[in-house]
């Protein structure tokens, strides 16, 4: 088995830093042919779920249940614990960020969804590192510039991450090599942001084991001595021993078929040296065959159908060299119903529906002369078919009630199509949403068109009021008009009516004159003399 042929040593720490709670989790399992590690940060502040623990264990159950080292399968392990999250998003939306590696102790696939990373090492040097889905990673590439990611203000501003409403792409990587000596690492941001990749490769130098090598690593961290420490995970696996396949089963295959083939060749006058060279060379030949094959099968099962067709191409090609007939002939049919999916996938993607259909329908016949050949992926696209049919339908609709500008009926399509597409990740989702959007502008303005009209036809009853001498009607048109035209943002309008509205307060509240009036200016000066006489005569008594 691959596991006891092996020597991989897994090593980690997750703590909480200085909060009470480790949103963190990181586990993983090693079966007798695969092994599977996860880590994960929670992104959300559920006080009961905790989004990284569903995050890891739901990965984990989907690995085991089904182990296969093809990016088709990552990518559904991931999409099982994103809509787990979703399901169990009851009080606030679970989020998580999450590193995945999956590998058959020779060769690893990463998946990476949000900010948590995975390094590789190879002879204490930085062989790889996973990029980021945040909006500081593309920044970085679209100005190809080489600063620090750590150092970025938007470098936790994720642009993926499990749970994420809509549009959930995860980054898968290709297969990747292992080989003796390697060193693995998977880290949450409250580690990597604090810890450069210099420092990781100067601590390997200095480590033996896994378990020496995150010792070493967290007091690199902790001698940052920072007022907060965030939660950090960080776990290590030291590929001491890969499990080696190729070389030896290459040469047992063409021992087997060398020493068939001799007993086949020998033909009169020719010399024994030349009838085993000639054996082994067409021992290789079968061999290269059979590699071709396998591997256009992987390519297959990843739908990386490209190359799968040149997989089957080139063994077909030795099967002809060989005069294998029975090769031949499955390789050949392989080749047809891969091509003709290739050319379901081209019409589908030009709108030429009943042409796709017709191919992948093509293919599904062809595939049931070799044990049903890639029918699961061609009865998928065939569902797939129908519900694109149907967005495509929804999506014309939505246009011809768009193009009449009943705009309400066109969104309530749109949505319906862009539902549609979600579920099946359509490629064409992000061109409905930007008829949503589009929509969704549209209706905006005819709302607030409709609230000027609105607003202008209560200036002018108000208008009327006034004219009419009915002040106080007058006052309740003009101050809803100008809640309306303050809604709607039109200040000039606002401006106008406050003076309108002055006005009328002016009539229905006149200013009256003072009552205070100079007394004295009033009275006959003569009468002042007197009163003034009489104040003195009483002063006298």
């Amino acid at each position: 088995m691959r596991r006891e042929n092996s020597d991989f040593k897994t090593s980690f720490l997750s703590e909480a830093g200085s909060f009470m709670q480790n949103r963190d989790y990181f586990a993983f399992t090693e079966l007798d042919d695969m092994v599977c590690w996860v880590a994960v940060k929670g992104l959300d502040t559920d006080q009961e779920m905790k989004s990284a623990q569903l995050a890891v264990k739901t990965v984990l159950e989907s690995f085991m249940e089904k182990p296969s080292l093809s990016r088709s399968s990552v990518k559904r392990y991931l999409k099982k614990a994103h809509q787990h999250l979703q399901a169990q998003s009851l009080r606030v939306r679970l989020k998580a960020s999450i590193v995945i590696v999956v590998s058959d102790y020779s060769k690893l696939i990463y998946a990476v969804a949000g900010n948590s990373r995975f390094y590789h090492f190879r002879n204490s040097t930085l062989l790889h590192r996973s990029n980021d889905q945040s909006l500081a990673q593309e920044i970085i590439n679209e100005k190809n510039r080489s600063f620090e990611i750590n150092m970025h203000d938007e470098k936790s501003n994720l642009l993926n991450y499990l749970g994420k409403p809509n549009d959930f792409k995860p980054y898968i990587s290709k297969k990747m090599k292992l080989m003796d000596g390697d060193v693995l690492l998977l880290a949450t941001p409250g580690f990597w942001e604090d810890v450069n990749e210099i420092e990781m490769a100067d601590a390997l130098e200095l480590a033996k084991d896994p378990i020496q090598y995150t010792d070493i690593l967290e007091e690199v961290l902790l001698s940052r001595q920072n007022k907060v420490i965030n939660n950090y995970t960080v776990a290590s696996i030291f590929v001491n021993k890969v499990y080696v396949e190729s070389n030896k089963k290459k040469s047992k295959y063409i021992k087997i078929i060398a020493a068939a083939l001799i007993a086949t060749l020998i033909v009169g006058g020719s010399t024994l040296f030349y009838q085993a060279k000639q054996a082994k060379k067409l021992a290789e030949l079968a061999v290269d065959m059979r590699d071709h094959d396998e591997t256009g099968n992987i390519y297959f099962g990843d739908a990386s159908f490209d190359e799968a067709l040149m997989e089957y191409s080139k063994g077909r090609n030795i099967a002809k060299q060989l005069k294998d007939p029975v090769h031949r002939n499955l390789l050949g049919t392989k080749l047809r119903v891969t091509q003709l999916i290739i050319n379901g996938d081209k019409a589908a993607e030009a709108g030429k529906f009943s042409e796709a259909m017709e191919q992948y329908e093509k293919a599904s016949q062809e595939g049931k002369i070799v044990k049903n050949f890639g029918n699961d992926v061609i009865d998928q696209k065939i569902a797939n078919m129908d519900s694109i049919v149907q967005i495509v339908e929804a999506t014309k609709d939505g246009d011809n009630h768009f193009n009449t500008e009943d705009y309400f009926k066109a969104l309530a399509a749109y949505e319906k199509a862009r539902k549609r597409a979600v579920a099946i990740s359509f490629s064409g989702e992000s061109q409905i949403k930007t008829k949503i959007d589009e929509t969704e502008e549209k209706i905006a303005e005819l709302k607030k068109a409709q609230k000027e009209l609105k607003a202008e036809s209560l200036e002018k009853s108000g208008d009327n009021s006034y004219a009419k001498q009915d002040y106080a009607n007058a006052l309740n048109s003009y101050v809803l008009a100008q809640e309306i035209y303050q809604e709607t943002e039109l200040l000039a309008k606002v401006l106008g009516l406050e003076r309108k509205i002055m006005n009328v307060n002016e009539k229905l509240n006149p200013v009256l004159p003072n009552p205070v009036a100079d007394v004295s200016s009033t009275l006959d000066p003569l009468d002042n003399e007197d009163i003034f006489s009489e104040d003195i005569e009483k002063g006298g008594e």
